[in-house]
């Protein structure tokens, strides 16, 4: 059953005494995809101070070692993070099924680390077995722009492998779609998508077992808590996998919710209720 807040959370620190691990998002909580949050970056540091160990889990469609170097170089501390599971690294997992094949990829050049080392070859539609969507090509495109390709996928009956389960993330001061958008699209038309990173449990559960080394033990599921963005990944997938949430209303939702000028309790409640997630609170931005 999911609790109703009274209010907006004033911190982290509001709840953390309840909690031994955290399983956080990234894009849209640590980072903005330009810059960190700082407040975020301290609260986790912060948590992890106390005692509490962090994994962050990512719908990034890259292996998780691009994505520490990236966090290092925007100035997200190593001190805020036990450990990282990206999309990428559960999507691989997929990709075995399709080794000695053909695969016909979607997404920017710097994706292509994705597919280092396994025995796959990336070629045109005609001789595919697949489709591999890391992202959409720019950050300018949209799942409309995709329409003959996708009827191309479609004729040849083309499952769509998706590695980036996202709809949108905030790039800066703008939202920008995702592969899940055009998984999406591709699936409203008929196709068949696979993904495993959020809101899937394979990706939870590689989570859940980095959190419980870094603890040294094995943490009870109601002693773990989610955070993140987005009601169709975080929300959800915190609903699926059996552990508490804690949304943060001011990344890719804050229009919708008018995050920033303290809107109802009752207007988020309702808002992620959709998921069936157990919500301990919520606040604008994470913040210690």
């Amino acid at each position: 059953m999911m609790t109703r807040p009274d209010a907006a959370l004033t911190g982290l620190s509001d709840i953390a005494g309840k909690f031994d691990g955290i399983l956080s998002d990234v894009w849209g909580v640590v980072h903005n995809g330009i810059e960190p949050h700082v407040s975020a970056v301290d609260a986790l540091v912060r948590y992890r101070e106390n005692g509490g160990r962090v994994i962050l889990i990512t719908n990034a469609p890259r292996p998780r070692g691009p994505i520490i170097a990236q966090l290092d170089r925007i100035g997200v501390t190593r001190q805020a993070y036990d450990g990282i599971v990206t999309s990428g690294d559960a999507t691989r997992s997929l990709l075995e099924g399709f080794r000695g094949k053909t695969v016909h990829r979607v997404g920017p050049p710097q994706d292509d680390v994705l597919f280092e080392g396994l025995d796959i070859t990336l070629g045109g539609v005609e001789e595919a077995s697949a489709i591999a969507v890391t992202d959409l090509d720019t950050d300018d495109d949209t799942p409309a722009d995709y329409s003959d390709r996708m009827k191309q996928w479609l004729a040849r009956g083309l499952p769509l492998i998706c590695a980036n389960p996202d709809k949108v993330v905030e790039e800066g001061d703008r939202i920008i779609y995702c592969g899940g958008a055009l998984a999406d699209a591709y699936e409203d038309r008929g196709g068949r998508v696979m993904m495993a990173g959020k809101p899937f449990n394979p990706i939870y559960q590689e989570a859940k077992a980095l959190l419980d080394k870094a603890a040294g033990r094995r943490v009870s599921h109601e002693r773990v808590l989610a955070i993140g963005d987005s009601v169709r990944t975080d929300a959800v997938g915190a609903a699926q996998f059996g552990i508490p949430l804690l949304f943060i209303t001011g990344s890719i939702h804050a229009e919708e919710l008018d995050a920033f000028n303290d809107p109802p309790p009752k207007r988020v409640h309702d808002f992620v209720s959709v998921s069936r997630a157990d919500m301990n609170g919520y606040m604008p931005r994470l913040a210690w």
